[in-house]
């Protein structure tokens, strides 16, 4: 296939110097994008009398032609070819003649892969979104399934303090939520055409860009040329993006895996989200969360990758910049295959409330409860953590639980202590007492509950 710049040169390109210029490979990815936004060129052209109506036609019902042949897999991409737009150019031209060569008119490859990414970059960014809706939902149900199932929440992986296994759902919930308002903040900033700014320097024709951005579905267009060919901020936000909603996805998967082990055994998970050993019959591995926290790295090497491209290149367009496509195109897959394992896991996994119960009242994580009782009895704080630090040392060094000290115990420590702190510091009288906005007391997780609900409904 002839290149499309081959008049200024007497020498045909070197194979290996081809192959290694050549990105057709991975940009094909683009091809929808890349029609959609030649339809659009053609047709402000037309509009602005650049070229003919008839032309113009011709050139989109050519287009359409093999946007529906690709599609149907009657027409294959041609690896000989430089790139997808030149691909699509040059097979435009087979079929229509040289009205064909007519659609790069007022236009360049430079604002052109500019256009197609963002464009390829919206309609993913929005899969991913609704991918990440789907497990918000998932964990929703989760959460509201077992918002009173009591727990040890931890800090520093010690048992801290008792919640609700719905109320350390919800954490998770959260995070997703912010991912989505996240993705949706860094498209409001990418949704600006750079078609028209041509090479660098803009055109000499009469072009209507606007036009051509509203066709696009552009809520404006770049206001500098040499920045709408250069710019790739908005490969990095979004990827940045993507590498936010993978450390949520890990941090969860470490969770997922601590709290099906036996060690833990809060949850177990489906069978159809695990996999066994080849040597020892008795595991149950959960490589599918395994999976998602080893893709994490996968996803953050991308975005130091673009980030080192950029960090010294002039301006306008370089080469260099074609770089930019791999690596955001992978995070892009990798972050929807991760989301779409990821919502079934949860929806399928099984929690064992009883484990997570029996793990809450051994580690002493109602101390602070106890604290508050002798606060309430007219000790200064500062006092009282002392007192029961004593106590918790005490029930330590002799086989005791706070919940089992003996009360002719606790009044060496204290007079003020008397029968009703057992009261005070059961699990159930500790989650319930959390009645602080955010806080894992009933009213509170129910409120969370009802926030993500809305969420969820005004998608």
């Amino acid at each position: 296939m002839e290149k499309l710049w081959a008049g200024r040169f007497k020498k045909a390109l070197d194979k290996e110097a081809d192959d290694f210029n050549s990105s057709i490979h991975f940009d094909s990815k683009m091809y929808a994008q890349d029609i959609k936004g030649s339809i659009a060129h053609a047709t402000m052209l037309s509009v602005q009398g650049i070229i003919t109506d008839e032309d113009c036609k011709k050139i989109v019902s050519g287009l359409e032609g093999i946007l529906c042949d690709i599609e149907s897999g009657k027409l294959k991409f041609d690896m000989e070819a430089e790139d997808i737009h030149m691909f699509i150019e040059q097979v435009l031209t087979e079929r229509i003649g040289d009205t064909g060569k007519k659609l790069h008119t007022a236009r360049s490859r430079n604002d052109q892969v500019a256009v197609d990414i963002r464009l390829y970059l919206k309609d993913e960014t929005k899969e991913i979104e609704e991918l990440i809706y789907d497990l918000i939902g998932a964990v929703y149900e989760k959460a509201k399934e077992y918002k009173d199932a009591i727990m040890p929440g931890y800090t520093h992986l010690q048992r801290a303090q008792p919640v609700t296994f719905g109320h350390h759902l919800l954490a998770y919930a959260m995070m997703f939520k912010r991912d989505v308002e996240r993705l949706e903040d860094a498209v409001s900033r990418m949704n600006y055409s750079p078609l028209g700014s041509c090479a660098l320097a803009g055109t000499t024709y009469n072009t209507d860009r606007e036009y051509e951005a509203g066709l696009l579905g552009f809520k404006g267009i770049t206001q500098n040329s040499i920045d709408g060919v250069s710019d790739r901020d908005f490969c990095i936000e979004l990827m940045s993006a993507y590498s936010i909603i993978m450390m949520h996805l890990s941090r969860f998967s470490e969770e997922i895996i601590l709290w099906s082990s036996w060690e833990f055994k809060f949850i177990e998970l489906d069978d159809s989200f695990t996999t066994g050993s080849s040597i020892m019959p008795q595991k149950k591995n959960p490589d599918m969360a395994e999976l998602v926290r080893g893709k994490t790295g996968r996803v953050y090497g991308n975005l130091m990758a673009v980030l080192t491209v950029l960090k010294g290149l002039p301006l306008a367009y370089n080469k260099d910049m074609q770089e930019d496509k791999e690596a955001i195109f992978d995070s892009v897959e990798t972050v929807k295959k991760c989301l779409r394992v990821f919502s079934p896991l949860i929806e399928t996994m099984k929690p064992l409330p009883e484990n997570m119960y029996k793990a809450a009242q051994n580690g002493f994580i109602n101390a602070t409860d106890l604290a508050d009782y002798l606060v309430k009895k007219g000790i200064a704080f500062r006092a009282a953590y002392k007192i029961v630090g004593e106590i918790v040392a005490y029930c330590g060094e002799n086989g005791y639980v706070l919940d089992d000290l003996p009360i002719e115990i606790y009044k060496k420590h204290s007079d003020l202590f008397d029968g009703d702190l057992y009261e005070e510091i059961s699990l159930e009288s500790c989650v319930k007492k959390r009645v602080s906005a955010g806080g894992t007391g009933p009213e509170s997780v129910q409120c969370q509950l009802e926030n993500v609900k809305k969420f969820l409904k005004n998608k």
